[in-house]
C-alpha cells in the first residue's frame, strides 16, 4: 500500500515566464528527508549551482510544511523558507509559526518552489489548490501590516494567511525577513530580501481541505497525551506566562546575555528589559500559534506612543536591541520590534549591525560625518530608531548597514572586522559562548553561519544526568568545560533538523518532547510511517550533511568552522563566566570526527556521505576532485 504521506504535492512557479506546474515530489526524495526543512534544503542543492547570486532569477526560494503541519500534533504550525542566503552567500532557511503553514496545507500543497523575477511586483494566490499571479504594484512600497490588510479586503476574505515582505525586503536589505499574522517571522539569513529581488510581494493563502491523518482516534489519545506532559513541565510555567522575553534575567544570572556589543556578558539593567517587566507593564494577553499549548507570544501597548503589536518581542529583540546595544529603554526596544516586523527586518541581524556601529563610533572608526550627523553612542535609542528608518530604506548610513555588519566591516576597514561579531557572514547569537562553550560550538558549525537554532543544546543549561541517559548520551558536565560537547552538539542538531522536517516548534523538542520517541511516534500516527528513532536521526544528519556539502560547493571548510576573535581572545571581564575565552579548536576535531567528516578541511568524507544515502554528491564530488 503506498501510504498517502509519501506523495507530497508542491507548486512549481516560474514568475519569469509566468508558469505553474502542479507535481507530486519524489516518494525517495520525502522517505529520506521527511518533508519542511529536509526536503527544501535537498531541492536547494540539486536546483541552484555553485556561484548562482543570491539575487539571480535562477535562485529558488522553496517555502516548506511537515507532515505534522497542519494537524492536532502540538506546536505543528511551522514552516521553512530555504534559499540561498544574500546575506551569508551560503544555504539560508528560516523557520516561521504561526497560521501561515497550516493554511497552505489546507489549500492542498506541502512546498512551493519558486524561481524567475517578475517583470513588475507580484503576489500569488493561493485558494483550494488553483495559484493565480497577481498585480502587487499597489501594495509595493506598503509594510507587511498594511500589505496583509490590503490583500484581506482585495479579496474580501478575512480569514486568509498572509506571508508578506515589507520595505527592507523591496530594498533588499541583506537580512529582511518575511512576516506572517502580523508578527510571525521567518526571520534569519535574508529570505525577504530574496522575495523583493524576484518582485515578489506576497503569499495569500485560502484552504478548506482537510490534512490527511493515518490513524485519528490514535493520534488524539497521544496528542490528550503529550499536552499533559508539557503542562507538568516546569518550563511551560516560564513560557506560557513570559515567553522567551522570560529568559533575560536567567541568562543574565548565568552571565550568558550578550551586552555592549559581546565585551560583556551581563547586563546592569537586565530587570529593565525582563520579561517580567514586559509582561508587568506592556503586555495586554498571550497568544498563540495554531494548536499550540505554549502560548508564549503576546500582544502588548506602549501607551505614550500608541504602538501595539503582538506576538513579541522575543528574547532576540530586547538581547539585540537591548543589552547588546546597552540600550534599557523598554519602550524604545518594544517600538523597534514593532518597525522590524512592519518593514520586514531581521531583529537579530539589526541588533548586531547597531551594536557593530556603536563600538566603531565609540573608537572613532566612523564619526558624526559617516552617520548622517547622528550620535551612535551606547544607548542611544533615539538615533537607533533613526538608523532602523534609514536601513530599510537603504538611506544614507542605513544603506552600509543594510548589508549586514560582516559586509559593512569589509567596507569601513580601518581594522573595524574585528568588531563584528559574525560567522560565515551570519549575525552571532544572543547567548555569550565563552560562558557556554557546547552553544559556542554549535554557533560554529551551524550550516547556516551564527545561529543557536540549528542545535539548540538545551542540556548544556539543565543539570538533568536522567535525561542524558534515557536519551543514551554520556554525562556532559558543566558548561565552562569542553569534555563531550561535540557529542551534544551533533545529537542536537540531528533532533533539530527533525524538528523542522516535522516542523513542529522548537520549544517543544527543546525540554519535555526533546526525545526523538515522541517525534516517531506522532509520526507514525499522522502518517502510517514506521520508523526507529535511530532511523528518524539519520534523516537529520541526511539533511545536515546536504546543506553542508551546499556550503562546501560555495567554499565553505574548516577554517570557516570558527566564532570571532573577541570570543576566543577577549577574557569576559565579570559574572560566573570572568576570565573565560573559549577554544573552538578543541572540539573541531571531535566534532568531525563525530559527523565522519576529513579532520582536515572539515568536508564530509566519502564514506559517511554513502553510509547515508547521498552517492550520488559523493561521487560528484568525486569526479571534481574535491573530496
Amino acid at each position: 500500500m503506498i501510504l498517502t504521506t509519501l506523495i507530497r504535492t508542491a507548486a512549481r512557479i516560474d514568475l519569469s515566464r509566468k508558469k505553474i506546474l502542479r507535481q507530486s515530489l519524489d516518494k525517495a526524495l520525502v522517505a529520506r528527508f521527511v518533508g519542511g526543512r529536509g526536503i527544501n534544503s535537498a531541492i536547494l542543492y540539486e536546483e541552484v549551482s555553485a556561484g548562482i547570486d543570491p539575487y539571480s532569477p535562477e535562485n529558488r526560494i522553496i517555502f516548506g510544511t511537515g507532515p505534522l503541519t497542519g494537524t492536532l500534533s502540538p506546536g505543528s504550525g511551522r514552516y521553512t523558507v530555504t534559499s540561498k542566503s544574500p546575506l551569508t552567500g551560503i544555504h539560508g532557511d528560516s523557520n516561521a509559526g504561526g497560521f501561515w503553514g497550516p493554511e497552505l496545507r489546507f489549500a492542498g500543497y506541502d512546498h512551493l518552489v519558486i524561481q524567475g523575477r517578475a517583470e513588475k511586483p507580484v503576489y500569488l494566490w493561493i485558494n483550494d489548490g488553483t495559484i493565480e499571479i497577481r498585480d502587487a504594484s499597489h501594495i509595493w512600497g506598503k509594510t507587511t501590516w498594511e500589505t496583509e490588510l490590503m490583500i484581506k479586503e482585495e479579496l474580501e476574505d478575512p480569514d486568509i494567511q498572509v506571508a508578506s515582505i515589507g520595505p527592507a525586503g523591496e530594498n533588499l536589505v541583506r537580512y529582511a525577513c518575511i512576516i506572517n499574522n502580523l508578527w510571525r517571522a521567518a526571520g534569519r539569513t535574508g529570505m525577504g530580501a530574496v522575495m523583493g529581488s524576484k518582485n515578489l510581494k506576497a503569499i495569500a493563502v485560502r484552504g478548506t481541505k482537510e490534512v490527511s491523518v493515518e490513524k485519528p482516534d490514535e493520534l488524539m489519545e497521544y496528542v490528550r497525551e503529550l499536552n499533559n506532559l508539557i503542562l507538568k513541565d516546569p518550563a511551560y510555567r516560564l513560557w506560557s506566562k513570559y515567553g522567551t522575553p522570560g529568559l533575560i534575567n536567567p541568562a543574565n544570572m548565568l552571565g550568558i546575555l550578550v551586552s555592549e556589543n559581546d565585551r560583556r556578558s551581563t547586563f546592569a539593567d537586565a530587570d529593565k528589559i525582563s520579561g517580567e517587566t514586559f509582561c508587568e507593564k506592556y503586555a495586554v494577553r498571550s497568544n498563540a500559534c495554531f494548536n499550540c499549548p505554549m502560548h508564549c507570544g503576546h500582544f502588548y501597548v506602549v501607551d505614550s506612543e500608541n504602538i501595539i503589536s503582538g506576538g513579541g518581542p522575543q528574547f532576540a529583540a530586547l538581547a539585540n536591541l537591548g543589552s547588546r546595544c546597552n540600550n534599557s529603554d523598554l519602550e524604545s526596544i518594544l517600538r523597534m520590534n514593532t518597525m522590524c516586523n512592519q518593514q520586514g527586518l531581521d531583529v537579530c541581524s539589526a541588533g548586531v549591525a547597531l551594536s557593530f556601529s556603536m563600538e566603531c563610533f565609540e573608537r572613532g572608526i566612523i564619526t558624526c560625518y559617516d552617520t548622517d550627523g547622528l550620535e551612535l553612542d551606547w544607548g542611544n535609542s533615539q538615533s537607533m530608531i533613526t538608523v532602523l528608518e534609514k536601513i530599510s530604506c537603504r538611506e544614507g548610513f542605513g544603506d552600509l548597514l543594510a548589508e549586514g555588519a560582516w559586509r559593512a566591516s569589509q567596507i569601513i576597514g580601518k581594522n573595524s572586522q574585528k568588531y563584528a561579531m559574525t560567522i560565515k557572514g551570519a549575525d552571532s547569537p544572543d547567548y555569550d559562548p565563552r560562558a557556554l562553550k557546547g552553544w559556542g560550538l554549535a554557533y560554529a558549525v551551524s550550516t547556516r553561519g551564527g545561529d543557536h537554532l540549528r542545535a539548540l543544546p538545551a542540556l548544556e543549561l539543565l543539570n538533568a544526568p536522567e535525561e542524558y541517559k534515557k536519551l543514551e548520551l554520556p554525562a556532559i558536565g558543566d558548561r565552562f568545560s569542553y569534555d563531550k560537547k561535540a557529542v551534544m552538539v551533533k545529537w542536537h542538531e540531528d533532533v533539530r533538523a527533525i524538528a523542522d522536517s516535522l516542523e513542529i516548534c522548537k520549544f517543544l523538542t527543546r525540554t519535555t518532547l526533546l526525545s526523538p520517541e515522541y517525534l516517531v511516534n506522532l509520526l507514525r500516527l499522522v502518517t502510517g510511517i514506521t520508523m526507529t528513532s535511530d532511523q528518524l536521526l539519520r534523516a537529520g544528519e541526511r539533511t545536515i550533511n546536504i546543506e553542508r556539502m551546499f556550503c562546501v560547493r560555495e567554499g565553505i571548510s574548516r577554517q570557516h568552522d570558527t566564532l570571532p576573535e573577541r570570543y576566543k581572545k577577549e577574557p569576559l571581564p565579570d559574572g560566573p563566566g570572568k576570565g573565560e575565552t573559549i577554544n573552538i579548536e578543541k572540539m573541531l576535531d571531535e566534532y568531525y570526527t563525530e559527523r565522519g567528516w576529513d579532520l582536515k578541511t572539515g568536508i564530509p568524507t566519502i564514506k559517511k556521505l554513502n553510509e547515508i544515502g547521498l552517492n550520488k554528491i559523493s561521487e560528484s564530488f568525486q569526479t571534481k576532485g574535491l573530496i
